[in-house]
């Protein structure tokens, strides 16, 4: 874990291989960005709460949706039972490294088993959606629409068109 302090000690938490979850302490998904340092994130049970990203990690880490991070999650309920809508803080961005040796490890939540990290973008999916759209995908038929308007033609593209030439058009007319 991050050592207590400011952004010294942050090089040295991201370059630690290992880590332990102390109590209090989860791992959840980035849903979405808020603004203002606040994300959304979605915990093992698949609860989405707002957690607030420190100015610690202001330009030394980012974040992107399905970003996995550790939360201290401790004053929770605390916090739902107030009233207040910030429920945790964020303690640490996983990197890929990371996230792969803590799926093999008991601590990793079952509900982010079929997530993987895709390193050389640093975006993570969802293996059962991608295979299940791709099924579908190549099921699907053109005379299959489920009763589906047909699609309009986008108005705010300029549609090319090439012109012929009047020597052109005319040899067409005398050809006919």
């Amino acid at each position: 874990m991050a050592a207590k302090g400011g952004r010294k000690n942050l090089k040295r938490a991201v370059n630690d291989a290992t880590l332990t979850l102390q109590p209090g302490q989860s791992v959840m998904q980035v849903v979405s960005l808020r603004g203002s340092n606040m994300i959304e994130v979605i915990d093992a049970k698949g609860e989405k709460t707002l957690a607030i990203f420190p100015a610690k990690f202001q330009k030394s880490m980012w974040i992107k949706r399905g970003s996995f991070v550790v939360v201290d999650d401790g004053g929770r309920e605390q916090a739902i039972e107030s009233g207040r809508k910030v429920a945790c803080v964020v303690l640490q961005v996983l990197f890929h490294d990371q996230v792969r040796v803590l799926q093999k490890s008991p601590e990793w939540p079952d509900i982010f088993k079929s997530v993987t990290v895709d390193s050389s973008i640093g975006n993570s999916e969802r293996t059962s959606s991608t295979t299940q759209e791709n099924s579908e995908l190549d099921s699907c038929d053109d005379d299959d629409d489920d009763g589906l308007p047909p699609l309009v033609a986008n108005t705010n593209r300029r549609i090319r068109t090439e012109l012929q030439s009047a020597s052109e058009s005319d040899s067409d007319v005398e050809d006919s």
